[in-house]
């Protein structure tokens, strides 16, 4: 399951940094947000023809592997 996490890149020169899907200029966020806004895995990959089903699942398991470093706060 962690290689899924070689389909991710942080690269300064692409988006500032930003964590993409590699080869592309699709960001992680950008695919977790179409998730959570209820968009389905084939409708997202319908939107983007060169995300694959295994894109997704890495940009959800580096989503996972970013909340876990996170510091609860309590509000």
């Amino acid at each position: 399951m962690e290689e899924l996490l070689d389909r991710i890149v942080v690269d300064p020169e692409i988006l500032v940094g930003k964590p993409v899907i590699k080869g592309t200029r699709i960001p992680v966020y950008l695919v977790i947000e179409f998730l959570a806004n209820g968009l389905t895995e084939e409708e997202v990959l319908n939107e983007y023809p060169s995300l694959k089903k295994e894109d997704i699942k890495a940009a959800l398991l580096y989503a996972s592997k970013c909340l876990d470093r996170e510091v609860t706060v309590t509000m």
